[in-house]
């Protein structure tokens, strides 16, 4: 790789902290709906409820989830950006078809009782917030090409600002849903129209602004296309099978309810403090053209994680009352549970760092089958346990449901880390 501009912290800066801001808005938009949901008359139980709702629904989504990434690496020219648009497109389709047999028959019902151990009032809950979720793909889908081509031409403000306006537009859906829905349904719905309104002001960015098409380059069959997306959609895909089985394991705890709750609190700050880091990916890509711009993305990298990890533990000591207690209305017994899985957790956001470079290194090379078999490790490993738990007939523990949840999460993220650093070792050789 050679770069006849340097890569420069102020350039990596002016690329990121517009990301960075899109990723906390996006995340500020689940913490305001979790806050709205633990002022309701039944905060355990709908907490839980959404949690579970979002986890199954980005679990199956999420496949559509690396559309921004697909256009930055194949979609230069407007015949390969309409063929990442039909594969998209597609896959969106697929998804939905999938959300509303989730949400409208029988098989919700066997994957929520049977599958990931969730009964009662918490599955009836997740069952409704599904049949109003099932109908978002295609707007996610359209989003990520909209922000792959504002990411393209270096606008990465314009990404923050419509982000910026599905706040706007959460904070007036939610005391308007309250005339059709409850619960976690009114959480679904909330973040339903939020997204849709981003999807709308994305687009009509991206239309004004994108760069000239590259009509040069040779671009990639439709086969092609999809020998590549798939590993990578497969691969957003099983990471969002973690929080998944993390909350099959939990659910079965004698604090089960409470750890179900304490740990989607904690994985909305996760989001919230750790998701900026994975526009490291992205970064990679359109930034970096030699070794000296990957050392320099390196020293970034490491010092905004650090900075995401004390963010982390500053919420979890000195203003967790504040916070968790005054302004999101979590319950002291919660947030007495929540104290030390947040502690550790303030490792997470540098880990993703990590692996989010290394993420745009193997997808430049073409590897992208490398990305989905490491994740393929991590739900190997969680599965082992889950497996384990059930043959042991579920023993107390000696831990809370919550941190159990975190150093569940955490591990599998050192196994990750590892098997990359283990084969980007092998290709320098």
């Amino acid at each position: 790789m050679t770069s006849p501009h340097p890569l420069t912290t102020g350039k990596i800066g002016r690329f990121y902290l517009p990301l960075l801001l899109n990723v906390q808005l996006m995340s500020v938009s689940h913490t305001i709906i979790n806050g709205a949901l633990a002022r309701q008359g039944n905060p355990v139980i709908e907490l839980a409820a959404f949690g579970v709702a979002v986890a199954l629904h980005l679990f199956i989504a999420a496949v559509a989830f690396q559309n921004h990434t697909l256009v930055l690496a194949r979609g230069n020219s407007r015949c390969g950006f309409l063929r990442v648009s039909s594969y998209s497109l597609g896959l969106a389709g697929l998804v939905t078809l999938v959300l509303v047999a989730l949400g409208y028959s029988s098989v919700g019902d066997w994957v929520l009782n049977s599958l990931l151990g969730v009964t009662g009032e918490i599955a009836r809950q997740a069952k409704a917030a599904l049949r109003v979720l099932a109908f978002l793909p295609f707007f996610t889908g359209i989003r990520g090409l909209a922000q792959g081509l504002l990411i393209r031409a270096h606008r990465t403000d314009l990404v923050s600002l419509s982000t910026l306006i599905r706040i706007g537009a959460l904070l007036i859906s939610l005391p308007l849903g309250t005339h059709w829905f409850q619960g976690a349904a009114l959480g679904a719905f909330s973040l339903w129209c939020c997204i849709t309104v981003e999807t709308v002001f994305a687009i009509g960015f991206a239309w004004r602004c994108h760069r000239p098409w590259e009509e040069k380059e040779p671009s990639d069959s439709f086969l092609e296309i999809c020998r590549f997306a798939l590993p990578l959609s497969i691969a957003s895909s099983l990471q969002l099978t973690l929080p998944l089985l993390v909350s099959a394991i939990i659910s079965r705890l004698p604090d089960g309810e409470i750890a179900l709750a304490g740990f989607g609190v904690i994985r909305g700050f996760l989001f919230l403090l750790a998701g900026p880091q994975r526009n490291l990916q992205q970064a990679y890509l359109a930034l970096v053209h030699s070794k000296e711009d990957n050392r320099t993305l390196w020293r970034f990298n490491l010092k905004a994680g650090s900075s995401l990890a004390l963010l982390m533990l500053l919420i979890a000591i000195p203003f967790n009352s504040l916070v968790l207690g005054q302004w999101m209305g979590v319950t002291v017994e919660l947030r007495t549970t929540m104290t030390l899985p947040m502690i550790i957790a303030g490792l997470f956001p540098l880990g993703v760092g990590v692996v989010y470079q290394w993420a745009g290194q193997f997808t430049r090379g073409g590897q992208t089958g490398l990305i989905g078999r490491v994740v393929l490790v991590k739900i190997l490993y969680l599965s082992a346990w889950w497996g384990l738990l059930n043959l042991l007939n579920w023993p107390p523990l000696p831990l809370s449901g919550t941190l159990v949840a975190i150093l569940l999460f955490l591990s599998a993220q050192w196994i990750e880390i590892l098997y990359l650093g283990a084969e980007n070792r092998k290709a320098a050789y």
